[in-house]
């Protein structure tokens, strides 16, 4: 298959940006790494879960052999008791985007974190509300009295639209969106403006069968505790980064810790690990739906990386549009 030639993308006036998403173990990492590798690619995380040092196994992070073969950006920019808030990550991600055109580079935003993708390609404005640690503690306290779902629930009541948008299980964004509607008495949902995108973005979604999928996420998971999840777990309790601290609400690390403090069985945590993990898939479905028409969707195969590399080839020379017919059923 002879592949079109690539553009010298220093000079377009929107510049590209290929977004590489879908479910976690899906296999965008992977297949971004080979991408990045053929078409002269740099990679911007947009896993949430990748922001923190010390949490390696258990987020799947890219090998420091990985990361070698082609250039990285935002993995490792945190400690595990520091909070990344959206507008931190989709400043940080524009400014290395910028970056990335400047050399003459194609940026791949990848990651599975539907908020943290968005908020880049559609030029979100977050609001800027300075962190108020002691309503952030009256509401944590508050957290262990009603819980989370019930936390979630009084979100949903006074912004029924923000709390759609956040998975109850992920606490400090609960948080946040709360203490933005009391800081500023508006509804959170509604701060947040839209702003033309300043890319040309090309979407490309990997997806395989669910029960395929469901497969992947059990055997990841199983390695995960071969190779010492556990142990990395310990060691961030022992660095004295609490089970509370904003990292730990990545899937898995709270339920390591329950098993470490004596609360449930190992076998327990990992039964909960892989059902967590499989409804967090669930979500991930709700940010980047398969008929979604801006999406172009490859379901992932042995050639699959040959059929991404000719659409976004295509793409840059302006010979693709999503109307044509996909090499790739």
């Amino acid at each position: 298959m002879s592949l079109p030639e690539q553009k010298d993308l220093s000079n377009q006036i929107e510049p590209p940006l290929v977004v590489i998403l879908g479910p976690t173990a899906v296999g965008k990492t992977g297949i971004a790494i080979q991408l990045a590798e053929r078409l002269n690619g740099e990679i911007i995380s947009a896993d949430s879960r990748l922001f923190y040092k010390g949490m390696d196994i258990g987020t799947a992070k890219p090998s420091k052999a990985e990361r070698a073969r082609v250039p990285h950006h935002l993995i490792d920019v945190a400690h595990p008791d520091e909070t990344w808030s959206l507008g931190l990550f989709r400043r940080q991600a524009s400014q290395v985007i910028t970056e990335i055109h400047s050399r003459g580079c194609l940026p791949f935003l990848v990651g599975g974190t539907g908020q943290y993708v968005r908020s880049v390609i559609e030029g979100w404005v977050v609001p800027e509300v300075r962190p108020d640690y002691h309503l952030r503690r009256i509401l944590e306290k508050w957290t262990q009295e009603i819980g989370r779902e019930g936390l979630h629930a009084r979100l949903t009541y006074l912004d029924p639209e923000g709390a759609k948008q956040i998975d109850y299980r992920n606490l400090r964004r609960t948080i946040r969106a709360l203490e933005v509607i009391f800081k500023t008495g508006q509804r959170y949902s509604e701060q947040r403006q839209h702003r033309p995108s300043p890319y040309r973005v090309l979407q490309l979604g990997l997806a395989r069968p669910r029960e395929e999928l469901y497969k992947l996420i059990d055997l990841r998971i199983d390695e995960m505790r071969q190779v010492g999840f556990v142990n990395e777990v310990r060691t961030l309790i022992e660095q004295g980064y609490s089970p509370k601290s904003p990292a730990f609400s990545a899937i898995g690390y709270r339920e390591i810790a329950s098993f470490l403090n004596g609360e449930i069985s190992l076998e327990e945590a990992v039964i909960q690990i892989k059902r967590v993990t499989r409804q967090f898939v669930r979500h991930q479905a709700n940010w980047f739906k398969e008929n979604d028409p801006d999406i172009k969707w490859f379901q992932v195969s042995r050639g699959s990386v040959d059929e991404i590399e000719y659409v976004i080839r295509s793409w840059l020379l302006g010979n693709y549009s999503f109307q044509q017919k996909s090499r790739l059923k």
